[in-house]
């Protein structure tokens, strides 16, 4: 039996347009530009890069804080772009949620973490009191958390307790995707492993899609089905996680995957380091955006932008991998 498509992304671009001053220009700053994939329930798509490209962008359009500016999104079989009426957007919104990289910033302070947990069941239920307790106390189980912290502030706990309560309410609306923002780099590597293990668990028992975006590739290779590498808005591979890692095709990707760690200390791998700095979005490359960086790059590459592709393992957008260059 094929699994559920819970989320379908065609061709999405975000543009932001920047006014220019007295000594600047303005322009338009490109930081989403074309990204397409599906998302199955019960699978995890890992989106990975360097600051600045795109995956916080993507983050935002997955979860209706902003409007594409080009592109189809489907969520759950509805197209978000025919959705008007306020109950319409409200029942989108209850489908995706998302668990942001900093817990002690996200949770209120001067809330405890009962009245966290209720407030999505308060604006989105008719549960009564009752009900909406004996949720809270349900869910805090499910992420290891004790009935008796229910009634705690979010600065008495630990940093990866207060993960687990963000967990928690991202799942009181029991949603179909979940969009996890570097939900473990903020927490020691002991408690970073705990935390997965968690989101392991609940997905499988919740059916839960998983958006993950992170720049920490050994993370990714322990929790994605599929991976996209994403560069100055635009994917440049997309595949699934054992071609991704066994069988880098795009230079930027084999660039990344090298400066990963290794816990074998008598295994060596060759460090590719890329040459200059990240472009500016707002004055992009001509041709492909990686070509200034690219140790494959030619002519055609400064001239002509590639378009994803597929190859014998996975999709992969550069003119090198297609010519058989690499």
């Amino acid at each position: 039996m094929a699994a559920e498509t819970v989320l379908k992304a065609n061709n999405l671009k975000r543009y932001y347009e920047i006014k220019g001053g007295m000594f600047a220009k303005g322009g338009t700053v490109k930081a989403l530009d074309g990204a397409s994939f599906n998302l199955e329930a019960g699978k995890t798509l890992a989106v990975v890069g360097e600051s600045g490209c795109g995956k916080s962008t993507l983050a935002r359009l997955v979860t209706l804080i902003e409007k594409p500016t080009d592109g189809e999104l489907v969520l759950g079989g509805f197209d978000i772009g025919s959705a008007h009426t306020a109950e319409e957007k409200r029942t989108l919104r209850q489908m995706v949620q998302i668990v942001f990289q900093d817990p002690y910033g996200s949770l209120n302070p001067r809330q405890k973490v009962s009245a966290i947990l209720e407030e999505p069941l308060k604006i989105n239920t008719s549960m009564s009191s009752a009900e909406r307790r004996a949720e809270v106390l349900s869910m805090m189980s499910r992420v290891g958390l004790r009935p008796e912290q229910a009634d705690r502030y979010p600065h008495m706990f630990s940093g990866g307790q207060r993960q687990r309560i963000a967990i928690a309410r991202a799942l009181m609306l029991r949603p179909k995707i979940v969009i996890l923002d570097e939900p473990v780099s903020a927490l020691d590597v002991s408690i970073q492993a705990q935390v997965l293990n968690l989101l392991t668990d609940l997905q499988e028992e919740m059916n839960l899609a998983y958006l993950f975006i992170s720049h920490d590739l050994s993370v990714v290779r322990h929790i994605a089905d599929d991976v996209l590498v994403m560069y100055l808005g635009q994917p440049v591979e997309h595949g699934s996680r054992e071609e991704i890692f066994s069988n880098p095709q795009h230079p930027y990707t084999q660039a990344l995957l090298s400066a990963t760690p290794v816990a074998d200390p008598s295994r060596k791998r060759e460090r590719i380091k890329l040459v200059g700095e990240l472009p500016s979005p707002l004055n992009p490359p001509s041709g492909c955006t990686f070509h200034p960086r690219c140790p494959l790059a030619n002519e055609r590459c400064k001239a002509e932008m590639p378009k994803l592709a597929p190859t014998s393992s996975a999709q992969v957008s550069c003119h090198a991998v297609a010519e058989g260059r690499n």
